[in-house]
């Protein structure tokens, strides 16, 4: 196993067959490259279809679930590795202290927040692992626009655009992960 991949996305149903089609290539990748995924253990969406990528293509994935939402049924059943958390906070702390590299895939507020979380804590020296944003049909675009915005405006410094990698597909994000995508230098926040 070449390690843990925490793969953050949307447990969201209504969303383009694109999405999904990548969500599940991804996850297929990961497996087939030696990585575990790590996710959010939910069973629709981008969730699930990353995971049943992995899981179809005989590879491992270990889900992080707080207990409330196994509670409610939203824990996905094909998975045998669950980590059972006691809340959201717990849930997000544990997939981080996991992770090797966070990979991105697009999502709505909760992947929103996990991923700027992960970058904080990156420019902050807590996270010292690559994060990859998998911008699939330029998802990301007017967030990535919105991170240039504040490196022009000065509210982070130019190096901080090394707190991430950008990556257009599925394998282009794996590229990535087997060429070693390092962590790069910036300077401190302060």
């Amino acid at each position: 196993m070449r390690g843990n991949v925490c793969v953050f996305c949307a447990s969201s149903a209504r969303i383009d067959e694109g999405y999904l089609s990548d969500a599940r290539e991804l996850g297929r990748l990961l497996a087939e490259g030696g990585w575990r995924c790590v996710n959010g253990g939910g069973a629709v969406g981008l969730m699930g279809a990353v995971t049943d990528g992995a899981l179809d293509a005989g590879g491992e994935v270990t889900g992080v679930i707080p207990k409330f939402m196994v509670d409610n049924g939203w824990c996905y059943d094909r998975l045998e590795d669950v980590i059972v958390t006691a809340d959201m906070h717990q849930r997000k702390q544990m997939m981080s202290d996991m992770a090797d590299a966070v990979i991105a895939l697009p999502g709505g507020v909760g992947t929103l927040e996990e991923l700027l979380e992960t970058l904080t804590w990156r420019q902050l020296g807590l996270v010292k692992v690559p994060v990859i944003i998998l911008n699939t049909r330029d998802y990301y675009a007017p967030l990535l626009e919105m991170l240039r915005h504040a490196i022009g405006e000065g509210f982070m410094k130019a190096s901080h655009a090394g707190l991430w990698q950008e990556a257009s597909t599925p394998a282009q994000a794996i590229a990535l992960l087997k060429g070693g995508a390092g962590v790069a230098e910036f300077e401190s926040k302060y």
